[in-house]
């Protein structure tokens, strides 16, 4: 299969290249992600940590131990006419001076805007700034973020899991909730191939993260921009976003992948539950500055 024979159904066998570790809003070391790939079967993996590369060496560690085959990635928070947008970026070069200093600039904005929130929340619940830290699980190295809100909301007694704090107080349609800084998708499509990788908006037809989904006007301008494909291969689509976006994808020749969006015991997303196919995989590597870990 080339990368423009688009089936309609996802693949049996695969990668799972969207996975979430303690370096951002994950549970689990990159370890304890590769050793759980490897134990399911699955063909290779991917770590894709919120704005940063913290936890590629850890996972380049357990795949060179374990003889798991390693996509390197990150998930980055962007924002296109309103429109908060994933796009996951793959196999650049992590040494790229834009790209640094995006990572930082986002970074130290959503530090401000979590604790602003927490601030709000302290006023009707049981949390502060320092029992929120205590769910952080590599200190400065870790991308804090919503979940480390719920956690701590968690850990306080008021819910009993991380999804319902998600579903409650932590929502983006609760009062306490503050957008996050990011740059544009047009900022990030441009300093990931600068980088000299591949870029994917993740789970684009997701109803659940955003009253408005990006439109098709606004993917086709990022296409031209150079965007190489869409997540369309993930439990937040339903299936009619899922045609839709896989007709954009065959109408443009762009790749088409998929992922658990696995963040260990934070969610409920099962490891290998999506998946991109070895044929994707490849073409990701061959359009990348940096060679597959193995």
């Amino acid at each position: 299969m080339t990368r423009f024979d688009i089936p309609s159904e996802p693949p049996r066998t695969g990668w799972d290249i969207h996975c979430h570790t303690v370096f951002s809003d994950g549970t689990a070391t990159p370890a304890a992600l590769v050793d759980l790939a490897k134990e399911t079967g699955l063909e290779g993996v991917g770590i894709s940590d919120h704005d940063t590369t913290a936890g590629w060496v850890a996972a380049e560690t357990a795949a060179r131990r374990c003889g798991m085959p390693l996509l390197r990635g990150t998930e980055i928070t962007a924002d296109d006419e309103g429109v908060s947008v994933h796009m996951l970026a793959f196999q650049y070069d992590p040494r790229s001076r834009h790209i640094c200093e995006l990572f930082e600039t986002t970074r130290a904005s959503r530090l401000k805007r979590v604790r602003r929130m927490v601030d709000l929340l302290s006023e009707d619940y049981p949390i502060t700034w320092e029992s929120v830290l205590r769910q952080v699980k590599e200190g400065t190295k870790t991308t804090v973020g919503r979940p480390h809100i719920a956690d701590a909301l968690v850990a306080a007694g008021v819910y009993p899991t991380r999804s319902d704090a998600f579903a409650d107080v932590v929502s983006t349609s609760s009062k306490y909730y503050i957008p996050t800084p990011s740059p544009s998708t047009h900022e990030v499509v441009h300093a990931v191939g600068e980088a000299g990788g591949v870029t994917i908006i993740a789970h684009p037809g997701d109803l659940s993260r955003n009253p408005r989904l990006l439109s098709d006007r606004q993917i086709e301008r990022l296409i031209g921009e150079g965007l190489d494909g869409l997540e369309v291969w993930h439990r937040g689509n339903p299936p009619e976003q899922r045609a839709r976006l896989l007709a954009i994808a065959r109408r443009h020749g762009l790749l088409v992948t998929g992922g658990s969006d696995w963040h260990g015991a934070g969610k409920p997303n099962v490891l290998g539950e999506n998946l991109t196919d070895a044929a994707t995989v490849a073409e990701i590597v061959r359009r990348g500055a940096i060679p597959l870990w193995r």
